[in-house]
């Protein structure tokens, strides 16, 4: 269905291509911990666990460089909520 989540870094989000559109997490970075601050999926694409693919692989991503993660949006805190085993990321 879609590609891997990656961080782009000029923009401050992560990103997962599904067919022409891009579904995203904003962030802000600081010294130990990344604070998504919103997510998006396009409309036409909701409902499909895009946005959960999107959480999952940014966390990934955060896990493999050493930080934590602050819920900033109402998604990741739900997110989080249904995932224990990410636990261990919450800053």
């Amino acid at each position: 269905m879609a590609a891997s989540v990656r961080d782009n870094k000029d923009r401050s989000r992560f990103e997962l291509d599904v067919g022409d559109d891009i579904a995203f997490a904003n962030y802000r970075l600081t010294p130990s911990a990344v604070i998504i601050t919103h997510t998006e999926t396009p409309r036409a694409l909701r409902g499909r666990g895009i946005g959960s693919e999107l959480v999952k692989g940014a966390l990934d991503l955060i896990r493999r460089d050493g930080k934590k993660v602050i819920a900033g949006c109402g998604f990741v805190v739900d997110y989080l909520d249904r995932h224990p085993e990410d636990a261990d990321l919450v800053a």
